[in-house]
């Protein structure tokens, strides 16, 4: 049986250019890193580069972000100016969307996050995104929800407005053409 989560050697060629292209286009993100070891740990490591073309396809725009000496692993963030278009009109969780009676969306950031193999991004690491450029201008993206709003039936979202990053709350259940989520990749 064919593992469906493993690129073609071409699939993995592309996408390997096309990060290199972002991380050598975006050096400030990541001014201490260098290219050779990136991309020999996404090679030994096919199913996070699996993981990292899910964000690519859904217009993430993965880039590294830094480098965690303690667990040996780069940290890549979605870089997309604005909330990925491939994953807006969605609500927080299953538990939302199960909710949901009529005019259901079509997934939830949590379910999606899950089948791409990558993390919604916490409020602190999204507070760490906004410090190398300005994200969601426009848009909004829903943050990780601490279990104790998430059981009163909320969730949590974020955006920049203002020259400020501003946190909100919504039900887990609302969804918007302009939210969806960002999220990170641990190689």
């Amino acid at each position: 049986m064919k593992n469906t989560n493993l690129l073609s050697p071409e699939e993995q060629s592309t996408l390997l250019e096309t990060i290199k292209t972002r991380f050598e286009k975006n050096s400030n993100r990541h001014p201490d890193l260098k290219w050779t070891k990136i991309q020999a740990k996404l090679e030994a490591n096919p199913e996070k580069l699996w993981s990292l073309n899910e964000m690519e396809k859904t217009e993430g725009e993965p880039d590294v972000v830094g480098y965690d000496k303690a667990t040996d692993e780069y940290l890549f963030y979605d870089c997309a100016a604005e909330s990925p278009k491939g994953r807006r009109s969605i609500c927080y969780d299953q538990e939302a969307l199960d909710a949901r009676k009529e005019n259901k969306p079509k997934n939830s950031a949590i379910q999606m996050a899950s089948e791409m193999g990558i993390e919604i991004l916490s409020e602190e690491e999204y507070r760490n995104l906004q410090q190398l450029g300005k994200f969601d201008t426009k848009t909004s993206s829903w943050i990780k929800t601490p279990e104790n709003i998430r059981k009163l039936g909320g969730a949590i979202f974020s955006d920049f407005r203002y020259g400020t990053i501003f946190v909100y709350h919504n039900g887990a259940e609302s969804y918007y053409a302009a939210r969806g989520f960002r999220a990170s990749l641990r190689v």
